[in-house]
């Protein structure tokens, strides 16, 4: 079923019956080329690409619940390519070449909104960073663009500009970056993967992972045994623990990071904006929520939920930057289950074990990043290379110390 005005047209006139679901609900098979683990944003389009770019269609992607309701459900949805480190640049850049056809490319309607990102600086400091950072992302063939203090009063008014303790110098622009909705990525790359044949299996856990003289076999699920040929872990917070299931240990700790929704308000906040001396970062949804996080929980936690000081914490950056935020009620708050590597940066690589393959360590990119980790992974799983753009997120380099330090902080966990 292709979607169109007309279509939508038609459906409301005549009772809206004639819609049908969006993706198949079948048993899994015995065998599989491909099985995937983890039914998320990145899991999905890794199964959605190996149909479309390599003709791959054996493939099962196992969810444990539903489709979309781990991290890519649990996100402030903000798309942007403005990092700075080579290796990170090319591939966010890659990315967002991606994001901004995604909607014609899959029929769906993921509400890529590129409202712009403004990332403010309150120091010389901050303001020499964020020249190199914005000649970074220029050279790198993106966009981005200094203002000035003038120039932020006409486009974000609402700020508080009179503070003393973190006055506000500036600001950098990415106007191609911006948002999207996190559950339409999700359902998109489902239906388009299962257009192209794939299987995706939902309440379906897996269990164990088969491994016979170094090379992976299949999978053990609640569901029964699935043999496969390759397996890829793509489980955001739970990676840890499902290569433990192969015998890994692999670099990455699992820490919370929470996020927050207000009750829906007329427009007002037409950017996603970041505050440069407080992890706080805002948008306003197409249902007028204001949509905003910052620091993570700084303890190791598999909890899908994060705790009042940091609540606390958050709620106190963001009424420094914009005190009209105290005025607004919160709806809700949830928390994400976060892959952290020690240098910030994710992991695409094969794994030791012949056959299983690692897509995870995303950090606070991930769901930025789904449309070029799913390209990516697909990629690396077809044809047993790296694509080019991310040849630097490999396994290895945390022996090797060939670290891609995105994050500033080195190895040291608890300056995330």
């Amino acid at each position: 079923m292709r979607y169109s005005g007309f279509r939508v047209l038609a459906e409301g006139l005549f009772g809206n019956r004639g819609w049908k679901p969006v993706w198949r609900e079948p048993e899994p098979k015995a065998e599989y080329d491909v099985v995937i683990i983890g039914g998320g944003g990145h899991g999905l389009a890794t199964a959605y690409y190996l149909a479309r770019n390599h003709g791959i269609t054996n493939v099962a992607v196992l969810e444990k619940g539903y489709l979309g309701g781990g991290n890519v459900g649990r996100n402030t949805t903000i798309v942007r390519a403005n990092y700075f480190l080579p290796g990170n640049s090319e591939f966010y850049s890659h990315s967002l070449r991606l994001w901004e056809k995604l909607e014609s490319e899959l029929n769906y309607n993921v509400m890529h909104s590129q409202r712009g990102h403004i990332i403010l600086f309150h120091s010389d400091g901050q303001r020499d960073a964020a020249v190199r950072r914005g000649n970074s992302i220029v050279n790198q063939g993106d966009d981005a663009e200094l203002l000035s203090v003038d120039q932020l009063k006409r486009m974000i008014p609402y700020l508080d500009y009179e503070q003393t303790r973190f006055p506000i110098y500036g600001g950098l622009i990415q106007r191609r970056a911006g948002t999207a909705r996190h559950d339409a990525v999700a359902w998109g790359y489902a239906r388009g993967a299962d257009a192209r044949g794939v299987d995706l299996i939902q309440n379906c856990e897996v269990t164990g992972i088969d491994v016979q003289g170094g090379r992976v076999t299949g999978v053990q699920t609640t569901r029964g045994a699935i043999r496969a040929k390759k397996v890829a872990i793509i489980a955001a917070g739970r990676s840890s623990q499902v290569a433990a299931m192969a015998g890994m240990r692999l670099p990455i700790e699992s820490h919370v990071l929470q996020a927050f929704v207000t009750e829906g308000l007329k427009p007002v906040i037409d950017h996603v904006v970041s505050f440069g001396m407080g992890h706080f970062y805002i948008s306003q949804s197409d249902k007028g929520g204001l949509v905003f996080g910052g620091d993570l929980d700084f303890y190791a936690s598999y909890a899908a939920r994060g705790n009042l000081p940091m609540l606390e914490h958050v709620m106190e950056a963001g009424m420094t930057l914009m005190p009209m935020i105290g005025k607004a009620k919160i709806l809700r708050g949830w928390g994400g289950i976060v892959d952290m590597t020690p240098d910030g940066s994710p992991i695409i690589d094969k794994s030791p074990i012949d056959g299983l393959f690692l897509d995870c360590g995303w950090n606070y990119g991930g769901f930025k990043a789904t449309p070029a980790s799913g390209w990516c992974m697909a990629h690396l799983m077809a044809t047993g290379e790296s694509h080019e753009v991310a040849r630097r997120f490999r396994l290895d380099r945390f022996t090797t110390g060939h670290l891609l330090d995105e994050e500033g902080t080195g190895s040291q966990h608890n300056l995330h």
